[in-house]
């Protein structure tokens, strides 16, 4: 038997929200790499055309929809596009997330609020709904949801984040019991920072960021292909015995 075999993506479909940049871009390179064909999403059309060009390139089978996961017509419409594309979906990875806010939970405002929830949480629920709409029928199904440490130990001024964070981690559990019947996995895997934009303005400070790497035994922040190799596991077949799962990519931050 040749082992690497279990985690070959041939023939498979996938849909990667918010993967134009960052740990997204990441995951739809591995994925297409591993045989997958891939839809690339982000709001930004030509940032959205331009990964899914990069990935077909590079010999993938990709396709690019502008859609914001905060808005269920778009969502619907990303994946029934997909369908239509491809024919099926095996895969849903829900990258898309904000986290522009870095300041005291007594200062966080309800529009901040709200416009973190709507993308870190509403959108993961919206997608995960949208798909197991599709992998029902088929009996089959993979569904990663990006979430964090954030969503295990508090982050001080990061209210908004580490509370949706926390909510996907519950979504995602009782979505594994209720969808284990249908054939369908539910994980989720939980970075501690990783090298992108998202983390830009924290990393930028030195102070900030002496005092993350301090919080990791590894001592050094994580680089995007770091969690690429977690996303092809959870949706191969080397994982078919996973569901309901937390896969933490943290250099040891939670072993302290």
């Amino acid at each position: 038997m040749n082992s690497l075999r279990l985690f070959s993506l041939e023939g498979k479909v996938a849909v990667v929200t918010g993967s134009t940049r960052g740990i997204g871009r990441a995951i739809v390179e591995g994925q297409a790499g591993a045989g997958a064909a891939v839809t690339v999403n982000g709001r930004n059309p030509e940032a959205t055309q331009t990964a899914a060009d990069e990935s077909a390139n590079a010999g993938g089978k990709s396709l690019a929809v502008t859609a914001d996961v905060s808005k269920a017509a778009d969502v619907e419409r990303l994946i029934s596009t997909t369908v239509s594309a491809f024919g099926r979906l095996d895969i849903l990875v829900n990258n898309a997330a904000i986290s522009p806010y870095y300041k005291p939970a007594e200062t966080v405002t309800e529009t901040e609020w709200d416009e973190t929830m709507k993308v870190n949480l509403k959108g993961v629920f919206l997608c995960c709904q949208a798909a197991g709409r599709v992998m029902i029928p088929q009996k089959s199904g993979r569904i990663i949801n990006i979430s964090s440490i954030a969503g295990q130990v508090a982050l001080p001024k990061l209210l908004a984040y580490t509370a949706a964070k926390g909510a996907v981690n519950q979504l995602t559990r009782v979505l594994a019991v209720e969808w284990a019947r249908y054939g369908i996995l539910v994980n989720a895997i939980a970075p501690a920072y990783v090298e992108t934009d998202l983390t830009k303005g924290l990393r930028n400070n030195p102070k900030l960021r002496d005092e993350l790497v301090r919080q990791v035994p590894l001592g050094r922040l994580a680089e995007p292909s770091e969690i690429v190799g977690a996303a092809i596991y959870l949706a191969s077949n080397a994982a078919s015995y996973v569901t309901g799962h937390m896969l933490n990519i943290d250099g040891g931050w939670l072993a302290l």
